[in-house]
């Protein structure tokens, strides 16, 4: 699809939207944001007790591994974890990538472009999930994926840059079990007893992840590490 196309599909599904009111909530979302970086600027998450550390642990499904040669999200899905516990409400939207999916992704992900020409445009799901995680810690398996697609999308939908601290669940089940070889959200899970109910679904493996992490931090806990700080300085001395 076209730019002008897209621009045209963005604005068709704004109920009752005009060109001012566009504008207006165009710059209402600005402010949410600067308001956000504000907010994350002044936490110090570092001294902050691991298991009172306020974070929402998420995934995306993606059309491949490169957002900056024309790979976009599919979807996203995300859960908020408080203490030890999952609440309940969690994030999940389906993105209109413009771009065509390819069989192997629709095998992998049971993702259709049929379902994604029907989905929300990438700047209306982005504005929705930045008022879901607020200015709250992110937490992903193998967030260098996330991070990479998290900084195309805020720069393409918005022009600004990607200000959350994104924690990789490996940070800490390195640091809990230096000896074991664990890296996929698979071997992960299975290490650590957490069922997936469907993988390669943004929510569902979210929900993975959150279980993993919750887990993670138990375990940290019992081996003396009480903040985010000590274990940045642990694993500091692994490497």
């Amino acid at each position: 699809m076209n730019p002008f196309a897209q621009f045209v599909k963005d604005l068709s599904g704004r109920l009752g939207s005009g060109f001012s009111s566009l504008n207006q909530t165009s710059a209402s979302n600005q402010a949410y944001i600067r308001n956000l970086e504000r907010e994350i600027k002044e936490k110090n998450v570092l001294d902050q007790s691991l298991i009172d550390l306020p974070v929402v642990v998420f995934d995306l499904e993606t059309t491949g591994f490169h957002p900056y040669q024309g790979d976009r999200i599919l979807s996203i899905g995300a859960v908020k974890v408080r203490g030890l516990q999952v609440e309940e409400e969690p994030f999940y939207s389906l993105v209109h990538s413009g771009v065509s999916i390819s069989e192997e992704i629709t095998r992998l992900t049971g993702i259709t472009n049929d379902m994604t020409e029907a989905a929300p445009s990438l700047n209306e799901v982005l504005n929705g999930f930045y008022r879901y995680i607020q200015s709250d810690v992110l937490v992903a398996h193998h967030a260098g994926h996330e991070r990479k697609f998290m900084n195309h999308a805020a720069w393409t939908t918005m022009k600004r840059k990607f200000h959350h601290r994104l924690l990789d669940t490996t940070f800490l089940t390195r640091v809990n079990r230096p000896d074991q070889a664990l890296n996929s959200l698979d071997e992960c899970c299975a290490a650590y007893e957490v069922s997936i109910d469907q993988r390669h679904h943004a929510l569902s493996d979210a929900k993975a992840a959150a279980a993993l992490w919750i887990q993670s931090v138990k375990e940290a806990r019992e081996n003396g590490y009480r903040t985010l700080g000590e274990v940045y300085t642990k694993l500091a001395s692994l490497k």
